[in-house]
């Protein structure tokens, strides 16, 4: 049986276990400052999540499977979800001409204003960057992107809209991006493009 990351005698003499630890400290700190701001809007995190994320993208990714797909949870449970936002008159749907099964979720003028001031609940965190030099945290970012984008390959994370896992990304003797017709330096990768387009599978 392999050691569990969590224990402290693993982390000692493993640096793969403390980089996992860290990012799970870091994860707890988010949990708990949207479950803070749940309190606050009489909300579930995840719904308060649902409406910061369909107030920054666009209409067609606001449909139930791609939004279960989005935050890697079952359509049961999102429809459920979306089932409470719209009681409290947060979204409305419209039904897909294409598809009477399917529907689209938007915001109300309510629900824009739950959404916008719900989505600050995280930027308390770019404090304890603040200390850190541009290449400091442009080295982390990319660090960031390849952890990502492996977690991506791997199945572990469904959905990602970032430079590495986009059809218009190539490496020409660093980053370029096709769609832009530009090299991109490393602080311009982006993590959540609306421009991005999944690579062809081969």
């Amino acid at each position: 049986m392999k050691e569990s990351v969590f224990n402290p005698e693993q982390q000692l003499g493993n640096l793969d276990s403390k980089i996992i630890v860290a990012l799970e400290r870091i994860s707890e700190a988010f949990r708990v400052n949207l479950w803070n701001e749940s309190k606050d809007t009489g909300l579930s995190p995840i719904q308060i999540q649902l409406l910061i994320f369909m107030a920054f993208h666009g209409q067609d990714k606001c449909k139930v499977t791609y939004l279960a797909k989005e935050f890697n949870m079952t359509k049961a449970t999102i429809s459920d979800a979306v089932k409470i936002l719209d009681k409290k008159a947060l979204i409305d749907k419209s039904t897909d001409p294409e598809d009477s099964r399917s529907y689209t979720i938007q915001l109300t003028a309510q629900g824009r204003e739950v959404a916008k001031k719900s989505a600050l609940f995280a930027n308390g965190f770019s404090k304890a960057l603040s200390g850190n030099s541009p290449k400091q945290k442009t080295d982390f970012l990319v660090q960031l992107l390849q952890f990502i984008d492996q977690l991506h390959r791997s199945g572990v994370i469904q959905i990602q809209r970032m430079c590495f896992s986009c059809g218009h990304y190539r490496q020409k003797e660093g980053h370029y991006c096709e769609l832009l017709n530009k090299p991109l330096l490393s602080f311009e990768l982006r993590v959540d493009c609306p421009e991005h387009q999944e690579k062809s599978k081969r």
